[in-house]
């Protein structure tokens, strides 16, 4: 397909924008409740859903390990929004006529395979090994980076690239 973003009517660009927006609001507000409940470090993250251990018998913890029904939950929710948001933002980003056809195959793909790879990894984590928070780290950065870098260059194109 040929047609560019940078080709498609006023309108659809603006409705793209907006969309762009309130979506990057909600990943926005996703991203300041982690750093509310973890401050992005590993040790907060493996006490969020392994719990916080007790220095003696009669200190209350903090946060209690997750229970199975709630990292159900928190899957299910999170691997349907984010499969549903890259879908929207890759499909877009499809248009796009800024970047190389690998670069542009990365960031058609790469966040979901890191959707999969962060939310097994917080199960491994909870079940099998803390140091599994390491790799849903490094995932969960990706998926970040993949979103922020598509919008931007989705509303770069738009914004200042010229119908030829």
């Amino acid at each position: 397909m040929n047609l560019k973003l940078y080709q498609f009517p006023k309108q659809l660009k603006r409705l793209i924008l907006t969309l762009l927006l309130s979506l990057t609001f909600g990943i926005s507000i996703g991203l300041a409740f982690l750093y509310y409940t973890t401050s992005y470090s590993p040790q907060g993250a493996i006490e969020r859903y392994i719990g916080s251990q007790p220095k003696d018998e009669f200190e209350i913890v903090e946060n209690y390990p997750k229970p199975i029904s709630e990292i159900f939950i928190t899957t299910h929710n999170h691997v349907i929004a984010f499969t549903l948001i890259f879908s929207i933002v890759t499909i877009i980003f499809y248009f796009s006529s800024i970047t190389n056809n690998f670069w542009k195959n990365f960031f058609l793909i790469e966040p979901f395979l890191s959707v999969i790879v962060s939310f097994s990894c917080l199960w491994l984590m909870r079940f099998v090994n803390p140091a599994f928070v390491y790799l849903m780290a490094f995932s969960s950065t990706l998926i970040y980076l993949s979103y922020f870098i598509m919008v931007f260059l989705i509303c770069y194109e738009i914004l200042f690239k010229e119908s030829e």
